[in-house]
Protein backbone atom coordinates (compact mmCIF):
# COMPACT_ATOMS: atom_id res chain seq x y z
CA UNK A 1 0.00 0.00 0.00
CA UNK A 2 1.09 3.52 -0.95
CA UNK A 3 -0.65 6.98 -0.40
CA UNK A 4 0.12 9.97 -1.53
CA UNK A 5 -0.69 13.74 -1.13
CA UNK A 6 -1.62 16.18 -3.45
CA UNK A 7 -2.00 20.46 -2.92
CA UNK A 8 -3.05 22.81 -5.61
CA UNK A 9 -3.69 26.44 -5.53
CA UNK A 10 -4.78 28.68 -8.50
CA UNK A 11 -5.87 32.77 -8.27
CA UNK A 12 -9.51 33.92 -9.69
CA UNK A 13 -9.54 35.70 -12.83
CA UNK A 14 -12.28 37.80 -14.97
CA UNK A 15 -13.65 35.75 -18.03
CA UNK A 16 -12.91 32.46 -16.74
CA UNK A 17 -15.36 30.04 -15.90
CA UNK A 18 -15.06 28.15 -12.80
CA UNK A 19 -14.55 24.71 -13.03
CA UNK A 20 -13.69 22.54 -10.07
CA UNK A 21 -14.22 18.41 -10.21
CA UNK A 22 -15.06 18.52 -13.54
CA UNK A 23 -18.16 20.86 -13.07
CA UNK A 24 -18.95 24.28 -13.99
CA UNK A 25 -20.06 26.45 -11.34
CA UNK A 26 -21.89 30.16 -12.30
CA UNK A 27 -19.59 32.73 -10.80
CA UNK A 28 -18.64 35.93 -11.90
CA UNK A 29 -14.66 34.99 -12.10
CA UNK A 30 -13.23 31.15 -12.62
CA UNK A 31 -9.70 30.16 -11.96
CA UNK A 32 -6.62 31.20 -13.87
CA UNK A 33 -4.52 28.26 -15.36
CA UNK A 34 -3.23 27.23 -18.02
CA UNK A 35 -4.99 24.32 -18.32
CA UNK A 36 -8.74 24.76 -17.14
CA UNK A 37 -7.45 25.50 -13.65
CA UNK A 38 -9.35 22.77 -11.83
CA UNK A 39 -7.99 23.23 -8.35
CA UNK A 40 -9.30 20.20 -6.94
CA UNK A 41 -8.23 17.66 -9.90
CA UNK A 42 -5.18 19.22 -10.32
CA UNK A 43 -4.64 17.86 -6.66
CA UNK A 44 -6.28 14.21 -6.81
CA UNK A 45 -3.94 13.86 -9.71
CA UNK A 46 -0.87 14.94 -8.13
CA UNK A 47 -1.81 12.75 -5.18
CA UNK A 48 -1.84 10.07 -7.05
CA UNK A 49 1.33 10.29 -9.15
CA UNK A 50 3.03 10.87 -6.27
CA UNK A 51 2.20 7.76 -4.51
CA UNK A 52 3.04 6.06 -7.68
CA UNK A 53 6.23 8.08 -7.57
CA UNK A 54 5.50 9.40 -10.98
CA UNK A 55 6.36 12.64 -10.38
CA UNK A 56 4.06 15.47 -10.43
CA UNK A 57 1.40 16.82 -13.04
CA UNK A 58 3.89 20.01 -14.15
CA UNK A 59 6.30 17.20 -15.25
CA UNK A 60 3.41 14.95 -17.28
CA UNK A 61 1.15 18.31 -18.43
CA UNK A 62 4.19 21.29 -18.75
CA UNK A 63 2.40 24.78 -18.80
CA UNK A 64 4.92 25.23 -20.97
CA UNK A 65 3.34 23.00 -23.76
CA UNK A 66 0.24 24.11 -26.11
CA UNK A 67 -1.53 20.56 -25.68
CA UNK A 68 -2.26 21.38 -22.62
CA UNK A 69 -3.71 25.01 -23.16
CA UNK A 70 -6.82 25.33 -21.74
CA UNK A 71 -7.44 21.38 -21.66
CA UNK A 72 -10.05 19.81 -19.55
CA UNK A 73 -8.31 18.00 -16.32
CA UNK A 74 -10.46 15.44 -16.43
CA UNK A 75 -8.33 14.13 -19.55
CA UNK A 76 -5.42 14.83 -17.23
CA UNK A 77 -6.71 12.68 -14.59
CA UNK A 78 -7.45 10.09 -17.08
CA UNK A 79 -4.07 9.94 -18.58
CA UNK A 80 -3.04 9.77 -14.72
CA UNK A 81 -5.16 6.97 -14.21
CA UNK A 82 -3.78 5.68 -17.05
CA UNK A 83 -0.08 6.02 -15.63
CA UNK A 84 -0.82 4.43 -12.34
CA UNK A 85 -2.20 1.29 -14.70
CA UNK A 86 0.73 1.12 -16.76
CA UNK A 87 3.00 1.34 -13.65
CA UNK A 88 1.01 -1.54 -11.71
CA UNK A 89 -1.12 0.27 -9.37
CA UNK A 90 -4.86 0.01 -8.30
CA UNK A 91 -6.00 2.89 -6.68
CA UNK A 92 -8.06 1.88 -3.48
CA UNK A 93 -9.32 5.61 -2.67
CA UNK A 94 -9.13 9.52 -2.64
CA UNK A 95 -10.15 12.23 0.07
CA UNK A 96 -9.94 15.77 -1.20
CA UNK A 97 -10.48 19.18 0.24
CA UNK A 98 -11.65 21.78 -1.44
CA UNK A 99 -10.52 25.45 0.22
CA UNK A 100 -12.58 28.80 -1.06
CA UNK A 101 -14.66 31.28 0.45
CA UNK A 102 -17.00 31.70 -2.07
CA UNK A 103 -18.84 30.40 -4.55
CA UNK A 104 -20.86 28.00 -2.15
CA UNK A 105 -20.17 24.47 -3.69
CA UNK A 106 -22.33 21.87 -1.47
CA UNK A 107 -24.92 21.17 -4.01
CA UNK A 108 -22.28 20.27 -6.44
CA UNK A 109 -19.62 18.00 -4.45
CA UNK A 110 -22.38 15.01 -5.42
CA UNK A 111 -21.22 15.56 -9.74
CA UNK A 112 -18.26 15.65 -8.79
CA UNK A 113 -17.33 12.77 -6.64
CA UNK A 114 -19.26 11.42 -9.20
CA UNK A 115 -16.78 12.64 -12.33
CA UNK A 116 -14.04 11.35 -10.35
CA UNK A 117 -15.29 8.06 -9.41
CA UNK A 118 -15.92 7.84 -13.24
CA UNK A 119 -12.40 8.89 -14.44
CA UNK A 120 -11.02 6.44 -12.02
CA UNK A 121 -13.12 3.77 -12.53
CA UNK A 122 -13.75 3.43 -8.69
CA UNK A 123 -16.59 2.90 -6.61
CA UNK A 124 -18.57 6.38 -5.21
CA UNK A 125 -18.22 5.36 -1.90
CA UNK A 126 -14.01 5.46 -2.46
CA UNK A 127 -13.90 9.20 -3.79
CA UNK A 128 -15.12 12.05 -0.84
CA UNK A 129 -15.18 15.27 -1.71
CA UNK A 130 -15.00 18.09 0.98
CA UNK A 131 -15.24 21.87 1.30
CA UNK A 132 -14.33 24.38 3.47
CA UNK A 133 -14.19 28.26 3.94
CA UNK A 134 -10.62 30.15 5.38
CA UNK A 135 -12.87 32.00 7.70
CA UNK A 136 -12.40 35.27 5.60
CA UNK A 137 -8.38 34.56 6.80
CA UNK A 138 -5.46 35.19 3.99
CA UNK A 139 -5.95 35.24 0.44
CA UNK A 140 -8.51 32.45 -0.09
CA UNK A 141 -10.39 34.59 2.70
CA UNK A 142 -9.87 37.23 0.55
CA UNK A 143 -11.90 35.67 -2.40
CA UNK A 144 -8.24 35.52 -4.28
CA UNK A 145 -8.08 32.20 -4.96
CA UNK A 146 -8.81 28.46 -4.12
CA UNK A 147 -6.99 25.72 -3.65
CA UNK A 148 -7.27 22.04 -2.75
CA UNK A 149 -5.57 19.12 -1.03
CA UNK A 150 -5.88 15.58 -1.65
CA UNK A 151 -5.05 11.96 -0.38
CA UNK A 152 -4.92 8.85 -2.14
CA UNK A 153 -4.38 5.19 -1.29
CA UNK A 154 -2.96 2.69 -3.75
CA UNK A 155 -1.76 -0.53 -3.77
CA UNK A 156 0.14 -2.51 -6.32
CA UNK A 157 -1.87 -5.15 -8.69
CA UNK A 158 -1.65 -8.79 -7.21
Amino acid sequence: MRTGIGIDVHPFAEGRKLIIGGVEIPSAKGLEGHSDADVLLHAVSDALLGAAALGDIGLHFPNTSMEFKDIDSMILLKHVKKLLDKAGFLIVNVDAMLLLEAPKIASYINEMRKNIARCLDLELNAVSVKATTNEKLGYIGREEGAAAHAVCLIQEKP
